[in-house]
């Protein structure tokens, strides 16, 4: 690049005390020029110290800001972020999340110099502890049975056009081309905003050599809750682009649907009752053997627990994801009111 552009960086935080001073030191110490950089930290008024840590960030780094979110809701985050941005690229940077010194230079050339709308990296997920429950849900959410074909989670060797990556790097007139990020969704917001971005004609590009490491949930009890949620929304994507736009997301909805129907009808014939043993043993035997495979290349004794979180977040998706055809296909739950007040899992 022969010149630099500037770079507002983005992060979206609630709550968030333990994570955020390691992603704004991710921040600060980008390779990319210090006075082509701002990093606004959109705050949905959090009641712990997060306030405190970035308003100390702040002194010495005057292009660090902190503005307020108060419908506390990562779309109206982003979109109070890309409104209050100077820079010409938008840069999204979770605060869950840290990235390498070379994250935002990769994602600029890249942006500058390939044909493609949205930039992004690898996420590489971390444990959010050392125990072994927050080992096991980091490996079986960076694997093929847990993340389906998501390659910025699963890694590729390769440059690849996808769907749909974490964070994302775009020029900001973009989004006065097709708009802003959609508030009525709590969860699946970047995915909606892709689809609609690969819509009217953009494209989406995933490169191996950038890098953001990302802090996975760290007990089973907020994985089944943003599974959940997670699931839950998509329906509600996929009533918004008029399609489902990938195979991976509709997977663990069909499975758990067939599990029920097919044990309802077991009740009538036996039949129905040797399909249920079927699905359930094919994806047992499914199950344990991705286990054992992670088990043996990361740590033996995940495997004791890697079976659950695999069920947690199967099961968890597939039945938010039922939930949400429920409640936004077949009711047409279209007013929020009661969405807005679904609690945020971390």
């Amino acid at each position: 690049m022969n010149e630099y552009p500037l770079v507002s960086i983005i992060i979206p935080c609630r709550n968030e005390q333990d994570f955020i001073a390691d992603c704004l030191d991710s921040v600060i110490t980008q390779d990319y020029p210090k006075d082509k950089l701002e990093a606004l930290v959109i705050d949905g008024m959090s009641e712990d110290r997060t306030r405190g840590i970035v308003d100390e960030y702040a002194k010495p780094y005057p292009s660090i800001r902190i503005l307020d979110n108060q419908k506390k809701i990562t779309p109206s985050a982003l979109n109070i972020g890309i409104k209050y941005s100077k820079g010409e690229i938008i840069a999204i940077i979770g605060s869950h999340s840290t990235c390498k010194k070379d994250y935002i230079s990769k994602c600029v050339g890249y942006l500058l110099n390939e044909d493609a709308d949205n930039i992004g990296g690898i996420c590489k997920i971390l444990p959010q502890n050392n125990g072994l429950t927050a080992k096991s849900i980091a490996y079986a959410l960076s694997s093929f049975f847990g993340a389906g074909n998501a390659y910025h989670r699963i890694g590729t060797k390769k440059p690849r056009y996808v769907d749909n990556l974490f964070g994302g790097c775009y020029k900001k007139e973009l989004f006065d081309k097709i708009g802003f990020f959609d508030e009525d969704l709590l969860r699946g917001q970047d995915a909606e905003f892709n689809a609609r971005l690969i819509k009217n004609g953009g494209k989406i590009l995933l490169v191996p050599s950038i890098v953001l490491q990302y802090y996975a949930r760290g007990s089973l009890e907020k994985l089944w809750r943003m599974e959940l949620q997670y699931g839950y929304f998509k329906p509600l994507v996929a009533r918004k682009i008029g399609s489902i736009f990938t195979l991976r997301q509709i997977v663990p909805p069909l499975f758990v649907g067939s599990l029920i129907i097919s044990l309802i009808l077991s009740m009538l014939s036996n039949y129905f009752l040797w399909l249920l043993l079927f699905i359930s043993g094919s994806y047992v035997i499914a199950n344990l053997g991705f286990s054992l495979k992670i088990s043996f290349k990361k740590e033996g004794k995940c495997f004791f627990l890697l079976p659950f979180v695999f069920a947690i977040i199967h099961f968890g998706w597939g039945i938010g994801y039922l939930k949400g055809v429920l409640d936004f296909i077949v009711f047409d739950k279209s007013k929020m009111e009661k969405i807005k007040d679904t609690p945020i899992t971390r």
